[in-house]
């Protein structure tokens, strides 16, 4: 990101002259193609660079080529600029370019558009070795956008200030500025990751404890609801124990004390209910029961409850069934 801001500051903030900082001086390889037909090969600009910085020098910018054609027959042929660095970008290479008076007002003025490179190549594979000077001319044999195209003032002027305004600077800040609203930016990204990975503890719990955690309360539950079955259990035994509900209706107030509230209901209804029937009573066989041998348990618990003798109920029934 940094890169791609410094790149397009370079084309912005620095076209108060007129004529762009940074130029274009080839297109993108590994093939390329002239106007006339040639071809070259650029596989490897980052070697093109390093000749460059390894020549220790400046490389001449000029009208027409003039440094090979007329400086080769001891005429005049004065640079209008010089190329001070040079670095890849996307596969082409890019120079940063120091103009004169003359350059300067060559480019702003658009007598001259276009940017014409003068390299070395090997002739049996055509690949660009070194760069050795360049030209402005209207009439360029490689295919690049024209350094002051219709336009491009305020194309750049938008583009600046919609940099300024994302970094929240001023319409006049300077390249200074913004190298360090960016460093300020990079900085609160480093700070905003580093709390996302070591978030606060006093906010956040580890998942590890947190399933440990729910898996303990799922524990206790299971145990108090094991509790409590025991004691609804143990009620309702103790009440037909104490002849105050039958042994065939355990299964219904069980499940009744299983509601909310219900085993203190029970309980409260066994300590004002009657004594209806004795547990052995209750479980009399019909070989010892004598009359009430053709009564269910349940049948002689509700004639007590009625104060009705079940005795009486039994022949009152067999009455009815004869």
């Amino acid at each position: 990101m940094e890169s791609q801001t410094l790149e397009i500051l370079g084309l912005a903030l620095n076209a108060s002259s007129g004529a762009p900082e940074w130029v274009q001086l080839t297109p993108a390889g590994p093939g390329i193609e002239g106007r006339d037909g040639r071809n070259w090969m650029l596989p490897n600009p980052e070697a093109v660079v390093a000749a460059f910085n390894n020549h220790g020098g400046e490389l001449p910018i000029d009208l027409e080529h003039a440094t090979q054609i007329k400086g080769a027959k001891g005429e005049a042929a004065p640079a209008v600029g010089w190329i001070q660095a040079m670095e890849v970008r996307k596969g082409a290479l890019w120079g940063k370019v120091s103009w004169n008076e003359e350059g300067a007002n060559a480019v702003a003025s658009r007598s001259y558009r276009y940017l014409s490179p003068v390299f070395t190549f090997a002739r049996a594979t055509g690949e660009i070795v070194k760069m050795v000077s360049a030209g402005l001319t209207n009439r360029p044999n490689l295919q690049m956008a024209a350094l002051n195209r219709e336009g491009a003032e305020t194309e750049e002027t938008a583009m600046n200030k919609a940099i300024l305004d994302a970094l929240g600077l001023a319409a006049n800040a300077t390249e200074t500025d913004v190298l360090a609203a960016i460093t300020t930016m990079k900085s609160d990204h480093a700070t905003a990751l580093n709390a996302a990975q070591t978030p606060d503890p006093a906010l956040f719990v580890p998942k590890a404890d947190h399933e440990l955690a729910l898996n303990r309360i799922r524990d206790f539950e299971k145990a108090d609801e094991a509790r409590t079955d025991e004691a609804i259990n143990a009620a309702v035994d103790a009440a037909i124990e104490a002849g105050k509900v039958a042994p065939a209706s355990k299964a219904y107030h069980v499940a009744a004390c299983r509601q909310d509230g219900g085993l203190e209901r029970f309980q409260a209804m066994v300590d004002a209910a009657p004594e209806i029937a004795k547990n052995k009573q209750l479980a009399k066989t019909p070989e010892t029961s004598g009359d009430l041998a053709s009564l269910e348990p349940d049948a002689i618990a509700v004639c007590h409850q009625l104060g009705v003798d079940p005795k009486t109920h039994a022949e009152a029934r067999a009455k009815q069934e004869a």
